[in-house]
This record gives structure tokens, C-alpha cells and sequence, in this order.
């Protein structure tokens, strides 16, 4: 009976959020596929930078997340916080895995290679290594407790590499592109605007899965709880 009676005041938004979320992609997808003409060397396949590059940002937003909520949890206890960081990180491993994905096909046609083992590449997939392994200590705990403290530890430890992935290009030599320079995007505008249009999508995606997996991490806690208060009785 709690759950359900917490469940309209805490997530009345849902649906707007759901609708903003669909509108804003089908909005990205048209101005990918139909507006936005092809680059000029590389031609149709460059269209792949839109959700290739959006999803490295949400992929760092979200690891970004993680770190803040696992700081929060240190230092509060409060399980609400070890919740988020959980869910985070669980979506930025999909978002990791979108951007390794797409890479490879978007470097096939630049480099003639499916796989280099290029600075950014390398570091993108230790990223992802970094925070399966995030999600693999959480299930060797039992205890919440030492599974949220340990939680928060690799996870504002593994933030780490994210900088690291992001000055990449500029630490080390590298032949992946710069599309953020020191003037601005080295695009055309209506590139820019798509990629904008595409990042925006892909936001309200995090927040709506964010949502989303909060809501059924809560559902659960409380499923359990239920069920420990019943074999005590």
C-alpha cells in the first residue's frame, strides 16, 4: 500500500518527461537523416558523429553522476544516494557501449580499420572495463551496507579516467578528430545545430532511464523489505 500511494506524488512528471523524450529524438532523428547534409569527404557515414559523440557525452555525464552520488553517499549514508549512482552507472556502461560500437563502424570508413589502438579508443574502453567492474563488485556484497561503501569508493576512483579520456587527443598523438577546439565546433553550423538537437535527446533519455531505474531499485528495496518482515513473522 505504500508503494502504490507514493508512486503519483513522486512521479507525476514521468510522462511529460516520456513525451519530451520521444518528441526531441524523433526531432534528432529527422535532422540527422533527412536535413543535415553529408560531410563532404566522408559522406553518409559521417551521420554516425550525432550518436557517437552524444552518447561519449552522456557516457561521461553519467559517470560524472555516479562520482557526485557516491561522494553524497559517504558522507550522508543515506542508501538514496548509493541508488543513483547505481543506476548512473548502469546507464553510462550504455552509453560506453553505444560509443564503442559506433566508433569502430565510423572508423572503418575514415581509417580503413575497424579497431586502432588509438589514445581516445584505449581509453574509452578501459572506461567501460572500469565501470563493468563497478557493477560486478556491487553483486559480490550482500550486505547493502559494504556494498554501498565499496560501491563509492571504485566509483569516485574510476571518475578518474574520464578526464583522462577527454585530454586524450591533446596528451598523446592521435588520428581521431577534434570536433571541439579552442574556437568552437569545427563544423558547419547546421552540424552543430543537429548535434545539439541530437545531444539534447539523448539528455532527456539519461533522465527518463535515470527515472526510470530509480523508481524500480525503490520498488525493489521495498519488495524485499516485505519480504524479510514476513519470515520474521
Amino acid at each position: 500500500m505504500t508503494v502504490q500511494n507514493n508512486i503519483p506524488a513522486k512521479w507525476k512528471y514521468h510522462n511529460v518527461l516520456a513525451w519530451a523524450t520521444f518528441v526531441t529524438t524523433a526531432v534528432a532523428v529527422y535532422l540527422v537523416f533527412m536535413w543535415v547534409p553529408n560531410e563532404r569527404i566522408q559522406g553518409p557515414v559521417s551521420k554516425i558523429i550525432y550518436f557517437h559523440v552524444s552518447s561519449a557525452w552522456l557516457a561521461f555525464f553519467s559517470f560524472f553522476v555516479v562520482m557526485v552520488g557516491s561522494i553524497a553517499y559517504l558522507k550522508t549514508r543515506n542508501l538514496k544516494w548509493d541508488i543513483i549512482s547505481y543506476v548512473s552507472a548502469e546507464i553510462g556502461v550504455l552509453f560506453t557501449t553505444i560509443v564503442l560500437v559506433t566508433g569502430p563502424i565510423w572508423g572503418r570508413a575514415s581509417w580503413n580499420a575497424w579497431w586502432t589502438w588509438d589514445s581516445r579508443l584505449t581509453t574509452t574502453l578501459i572506461l567501460w572495463f572500469i565501470y563493468i567492474a563497478y557493477l560486478i563488485i556491487r553483486s559480490s556484497f550482500p550486505e547493502e551496507e559494504k556494498k554501498a561503501r565499496f560501491s563509492a569508493i571504485f566509483g569516485i576512483v574510476g571518475f578518474v579516467d574520464v578526464p583522462i579520456v577527454w585530454m586524450s587527443i591533446r596528451w598523446w598523438r592521435t588520428i581521431h578528430p577534434t570536433i571541439v577546439t579552442s574556437g568552437g565546433f569545427a563544423m558547419d553550423p547546421s552540424m552543430v545545430l543537429t548535434l545539439m538537437v541530437s545531444l539534447a535527446a539523448f539528455t532527456l533519455m539519461y533522465f527518463y532511464l535515470l527515472q526510470k531505474g530509480i523508481f524500480v531499485e525503490k520498488i525493489s528495496s521495498e519488495v524485499a523489505l516485505l519480504k524479510q518482515r514476513l519470515t520474521e513473522n
